[in-house]
């Protein structure tokens, strides 16, 4: 089979096409896209340009704050890992990413947790916002929720692609799911041979969807280790395949690599991506596909570096504890102690 050199266009508009054909044309191409790269660009998502425009310009105006003030609201003052990450502070396959961004999770008052309960509840709570730019809020949080309407009908639309009720996901993203938004900045590389803006990686949720500038810089791996460009096009999201969807497929859907390569001397690049994750609590079960899409399935990844855990909330607090370890070292020295005693 030939190896893609750019990645699917998608119209979602066709999902609910009334010609049933046309419809069914849709899923076929999704399924392919989903299955054969895991990686594809959605348009027909119905979310304003002028939203679009002023998240970009929200996010450009915040990182344009002095320092100072972005610092104000510094990750390593939350619990839960909200809040700005200063440039080289996040880590990713081991290295140090060249980005600074803001981690904005759903809206909520922490809980007060026990000794008995779950790590995953120490991940709910609230957000932090700039007092200097109190404008933000309200535009994220309106991205935020056409961002989840488009990746839930993205998600409906898979699970009628894999031959399941569109609705079958539907009970994992209530008002408790856990979904997640990065505003992001990648300033220019520092040296010429200092490429890594975001190191390889996979996402561990169910999808995520990216808005990016017109800058560039996400790669995708293709299963012959190359990495091909998934370069902006105007007015769609990015969308891939995360790592709740691969077990749940059994593999027949692969959450990719992929990474950002930072920009040239002089350039600055501003992205917006989007993680769909259920519910804390949720285990994810596989389904049952129909026969011949079985019959592809490729396997849960077994990458001792990256166990997939069929457990959301553990999988998510593992991904926070290894990528923030100033946060971890400052909030949760008890269970990464723990932790390393039950190794």
């Amino acid at each position: 089979m030939a190896q893609p050199t750019a990645l699917p266009v998608l119209d979602l508009s066709r999902f609910r096409a009334p010609a049933a054909a046309d419809r069914a044309a849709f899923l076929a191409e999704l399924r392919s896209a989903a299955h054969e790269v895991g990686f594809f660009y959605v348009t027909g998502h119905g979310v304003p340009a002028t939203l679009q425009d002023e998240i970009l310009d929200a996010a450009r105006a915040f990182f344009a704050l002095p320092e100072d003030r972005r610092l104000e609201i510094e990750n390593v003052n939350s619990p839960q890992f909200r809040g700005y990450t200063r440039t080289g502070t996040e880590y990713t396959a081991g290295g140090a990413d060249w980005r600074e961004q803001i981690d904005i999770g759903p809206e909520r008052a922490a809980l007060d947790t026990g000794p008995g309960d779950p790590d995953y509840l120490r991940l709910v709570g609230p957000n932090q916002w700039p007092s200097a730019q109190p404008e933000l809020r309200d535009v994220v949080l309106r991205w935020q929720a056409q961002a989840l309407r488009v990746s839930r009908e993205v998600l409906r639309a898979l699970a009628a692609a894999l031959g399941q009720d569109e609705g079958y996901f539907d009970r994992w993203f209530d008002d408790e799911a856990a979904v997640h938004v990065k505003i992001v900045h990648y300033p220019p590389r520092p040296a010429l041979e200092a490429d890594q803006g975001v190191g390889a990686h996979k996402d561990y949720g169910y999808l995520a969807l990216l808005q990016q500038d017109e800058v560039g810089g996400l790669q995708v791996r293709r299963e012959d280790g190359e990495w091909i460009d998934a370069s902006p096009v105007p007015g769609a999201f990015v969308f891939n395949i995360g790592e709740m969807l691969e077990i749940a497929t059994q593999g027949y859907l692969r959450a990719t690599d992929h990474r950002v390569v930072s920009p040239r001397a002089g350039v600055h690049r501003y992205s917006v991506p989007f993680f769909l994750g259920p519910r804390l609590d949720a285990v994810v079960r596989p389904l049952t596909l129909p026969p011949e899409l079985a019959a592809r399935s490729r396997g849960v990844t077994d990458d001792p570096g990256n166990p997939l855990l069929a457990a959301f909330g553990e999988n998510a607090v593992v991904g926070w504890l290894r990528s923030h370890p100033r946060v971890a070292a400052r909030w949760w020295a008890d269970v990464l102690d723990r932790r390393e005693a039950n190794r």
